[in-house]
């Protein structure tokens, strides 16, 4: 069985997040638009003042203490009081699975009441302090900050399981049916064309449509599962290599082969230094 939260796990682990401008604004002309479609996610904290957000066709009134994302591709106006503009601190970015967006076109705005606004400020305070710093370290923690933020409103605004939703539906739902597929049989052979008919595709189709989410062909990914669950093997049972080999529905040599190019090291070299 593909239980929700095993698929929204596997969907996750092909997120890739990329800040594109941050930065604090009191500015009174800035805020005002009307049906815009940004190809790009912006994500807001208000600070203070009065306004309204329309997002597709659906009226919201911001206030000091709310954190809001507001998805690419939806229709957006934005109005602020010329008298008691917004203070607003704010940042725009990318955020796919695979190449799929994490937050979709036709959707809402996700809003939430932040319970520590000063532990909000100082995380933005900190990004937009990093954004114009190109190095290693503060990229990692320019995502890291965002990562945060984009949890603290999702979780706050009652949305932990929004992915959840978005998972089951439309092409989302036909990979579900994929994934849990071949969870459930990576102790036997398998081959492109059984997978791609749980999807009533060609091959040819087939391959781009599971890259386009998972960001992996689907051979390749079957074969990361079966790491994977060796791994586990290796590390929390008493089986034997030979076992575990065919539990990942490989030959020993094979297994041996694939998991030390994979790893770097053996099989058995894996046991020991995980124990």
């Amino acid at each position: 069985m593909n239980h929700p939260g095993n698929l929204t796990g596997r969907l996750l682990q092909n997120l890739t997040v990329r800040v594109t401008h941050a930065q604090l604004s009191s500015k009174y002309p800035g805020w005002d638009r009307n049906k815009e479609t940004p190809s790009f996610n912006r994500l807001y904290f208000i600070d203070s003042g009065e306004g309204k957000v329309i997002i597709n066709g659906e009226t919201h009134y911001p206030h000091a203490g709310h954190l809001m994302i507001m998805p690419a591709g939806t229709t957006q106006t934005t109005m602020t009081s010329p008298r008691n503009p917004y203070i607003r601190y704010y940042c725009h970015f990318d955020a796919q699975i695979g190449e799929w967006p994490l937050f979709h076109s036709a959707g809402k705005l996700y809003i939430s009441e932040v319970a520590d606004p000063d532990a909000v400020r100082a995380i933005f305070n900190e990004l937009i302090a990093l954004f114009e710093d190109d190095s290693f370290l503060s990229t990692l923690r320019r995502q890291a900050s965002l990562l945060q933020l984009l949890a603290l409103c999702l979780e706050g605004g009652g949305y932990a399981n929004f992915l959840d939703d978005l998972a089951h539906t439309g092409d989302q739902g036909k990979l579900a049916n994929v994934l849990g597929y071949i969870d459930e049989r990576l102790n036997v052979p398998m081959e492109v064309e059984e997978l791609a008919e749980l999807v009533h595709l060609h091959p040819n189709y087939f391959i781009p449509y599971f890259k386009k989410f998972m960001g992996m062909p689907p051979m390749q990914y079957v074969q990361l599962k079966r790491m994977e669950l060796a791994k586990r093997l290796l590390s929390g049972s008493k089986f034997s290599i030979s076992d575990i080999a065919e539990q990942v529905g490989m030959e020993l040599a094979h297994f041996s082969k694939v998991f030390k190019k994979t790893t770097g090291v053996s099989p058995s070299a894996y046991r020991s230094s995980t124990r």
